[in-house]
């Protein structure tokens, strides 16, 4: 082992012209699937924050929103199907119980 350099922090240099095309592709679809999963949390994420504080109409708007993000990363398969209708499933239940309370 070279002094300095773990095995962790060699990356992968693609000989064939295909392989190295093949890193350009996963490198957009990675950055492209970041993107989408980070709408979907952030929307989940702010949805439920209104759910602890109590806020029924914020909850309400920004669970269509979450909605929207779940079913959009559900069509671009960055999550499964039945991953976005459980994540939708539970954030519904929440907003209506939120709602029931008050």
């Amino acid at each position: 082992m070279l002094s300095g350099i773990d095995e962790f922090s060699i990356t992968p240099v693609p000989i064939k012209k295909s392989a190295k095309k093949y890193m350009r592709v996963t490198d957009r679809k990675t950055i492209k699937n970041k993107i989408v999963k980070g709408t979907f949390r952030n929307a989940i994420k702010e949805t439920n924050e209104n759910i602890a504080a109590g806020k029924v109409k914020e909850a309400q708007e920004l669970l269509k929103r979450a909605i929207k993000a779940l079913d959009k990363a559900a069509q671009k398969n960055v999550i499964k199907k039945n991953t976005a209708a459980r994540k939708k499933s539970r954030l519904n239940a929440a907003v209506k119980k939120l709602a029931l309370k008050k």
